[in-house]
């Protein structure tokens, strides 16, 4: 029979399991209290129990820890915190719980539109707060800008209709987009049945967005949206660290695909739901609901926009910007930088859009990037 470990081997295995800074809880506050400055780099890292008993790699062996963590109500999960979102808190407690979600993902608050932390009633309004005007200059020499703040996890060419979602790990175009209407012969496969020209090429790339980042999502490029397919599923994590785990987490959970035309032909905008993310709001789409009760597996529902008769004002972008659906062509036109929608937490973006072969990225991946900045050109 093994030996019982020492008590001061039990603690240093406690205390490297754990990671957690040694930091008094006194001082914290004190720290708190003093501003919502950024933080320093070295307490950027979020200390969220939750995360870490929803993480995956608590669990082992790896096959069965994938299996439990799926098993996991993470839809019934993000709808209770849906509902705590919601609750109006006191005025004196809003900055207490506000700072510390600041201090813990390192929220840049001079960068809001309102930088008093009493204005926001409830944590939903604090998560889907707006930024000054002037602080997301577009890139004029990109035809292509970033839809959202985040990280860049992967970006490329689609390469045999499979897209990788972190490095090594791929998911099939077809499950993530759904069936499209037919443009090729029978022998076509699916990621040349999206391309309206042979000499072009289908492109992607893969923003995340951690929970201290601004949660709405911008349009990349003028184009029209045509079709809005709302896949229900899952809710995991969409952290790198699961995603490199869970095969086709992106074609597992619940997303909005908007697809249309850009000027090179094909081009679609997702949001990805995560944990916590129940909720995606499309601002010209009253009609979307996100994690209901009721959902059918492998189910997905659509709403066309395109309407020729149609020719009615559906809403207004950010900055006053018109999204309108188009005459004659049909569809809701949406220009370079307007704001789209908004995620209640962070989540993910993937854009698939088709373009000239010597499309060139102007990216490297891991690194971070905000709405407005160039993704690539031609």
């Amino acid at each position: 029979m093994c030996p019982p470990p020492s008590l001061s081997t039990a603690s240093s295995a406690t205390s490297s399991w754990l990671q957690v800074p040694r930091l008094a809880l006194r001082h914290r506050l004190s720290v708190l209290s003093g501003g919502v400055s950024r933080p320093a780099p070295w307490r950027r890292r979020p200390i969220s129990f939750l995360c870490y008993v929803l993480s995956v790699s608590t669990l082992r062996p790896l096959a069965k820890r994938v299996a439990l963590y799926r098993s996991f109500p993470t839809r019934l999960l993000s709808r209770a915190w849906g509902r705590l979102n919601g609750v109006e808190l006191p005025t004196w407690l809003r900055k207490p719980v506000y700072s510390l979600y600041i201090w813990t993902f390192g929220v840049n608050m001079q960068e809001a539109a309102v930088e008093d932390l009493h204005h926001y009633r409830n944590l939903g309004e604090f998560f889907r707060r707006r930024l000054k005007p002037a602080v997301r200059p577009l890139c004029a020499s990109s035809c292509l800008i970033s839809p959202a703040d985040g990280r860049i996890l992967h970006f490329g060419k689609v390469k045999n209709s499979e897209v990788e979602q972190v490095k090594g790990v791929t998911y099939s175009l077809e499950n993530f987009l759904g069936p499209q209407r037919k443009r090729g012969n029978d022998s076509s496969s699916f990621k040349d049945l999206l391309l309206s020209n042979p000499d072009n090429d289908l492109f992607h790339v893969v923003v995340y967005l951690a929970p201290g980042d601004y949660h709405c999502f911008h349009s990349p490029t003028d184009w029209r949206v045509e079709l809005r397919r709302h896949f229900p599923g899952s809710l995991m994590s969409v952290n790198p660290g699961v995603a490199r785990l869970v095969k086709e987490l992106f074609c597992l959970n619940e997303r909005v695909v908007l697809t249309g035309q850009w000027q090179h032909g094909f081009f679609s905008l997702t949001a990805v739901g995560a944990t916590n993310v129940g909720s995606i709001k499309i601002n010209f789409d009253q009609e979307l609901q996100t994690n209901a009760p009721r959902y059918r597996k492998g189910s997905f529902y659509d709403r066309s926009y395109v309407a020729p008769d149609d020719q009615v004002l559906v809403g207004a972008g950010e900055g006053g910007v018109a999204l309108q659906l188009g005459a004659g062509e049909g569809g809701v036109a949406l220009q370079r930088g307007v704001a789209v929608g908004e995620f209640n937490l962070g989540s993910t973006i993937v854009l698939l859009f088709e373009a000239p072969r010597d499309f060139s990225f102007s990216l490297q991946s891991g690194q971070r990037i905000r709405v407005g900045e160039g993704l690539g050109s031609l």
